[in-house]
């Protein structure tokens, strides 16, 4: 970190917070050169992540979708929003974790199941039937001989 006032590259931390607005951390610094202080903000630097759907077309990544899905799968279901907001939160930690800029939309689906399957299989029965668009009863009844 060059100092602001000298451009020397060496500096110590004195004091470190995360800033409440904002998932950055505001670190207070004096430079080792000058001995003049300084402020530095951190932050993570998040890349932007495409869904690739079904039919080639691509779409930013938003967690409100898996959330609405998993929503619209639990209802009526002993399944707490806090929990579906942990397995929305997991999943996207999931994908950015990957580091890959594009994700097709299949594996999302995947992990929703996962996720789903591990809480209530009914919720997973019903993602499942409308994620793998089942066109009759025997697609439905393997999946659920296969559980």
């Amino acid at each position: 970190m060059k100092c602001i006032y000298c451009q020397c590259e060496e500096s110590k931390v004195l004091d470190s917070r995360s800033t409440e607005e904002t998932n950055s951390i505001r670190r207070r610094r004096e430079c080792l050169g000058c001995g003049k202080r300084f402020t530095t903000y951190e932050t993570i630097e998040t890349v932007p992540i495409l869904v690739v759907k079904k039919d080639g077309s691509r779409q930013a990544f938003n967690i409100e979708k898996i959330r609405s899905g998993m929503i619209r799968a639990c209802e009526k279901r002993p399944v707490s929003i806090s929990q579906i907001d942990t397995m929305a939160e997991d999943i996207e930690k999931q994908i950015q974790n990957s580091l890959r800029q594009e994700i097709p939309s299949q594996e999302i689906g995947e992990l929703v199941m996962q996720k789903l399957k591990a809480v209530d299989e009914i919720a997973y029965v019903r993602f499942a039937s409308v994620y793998r668009q089942f066109k009759d009863v025997t697609n439905f009844i393997k999946l659920i001989t296969e559980m």
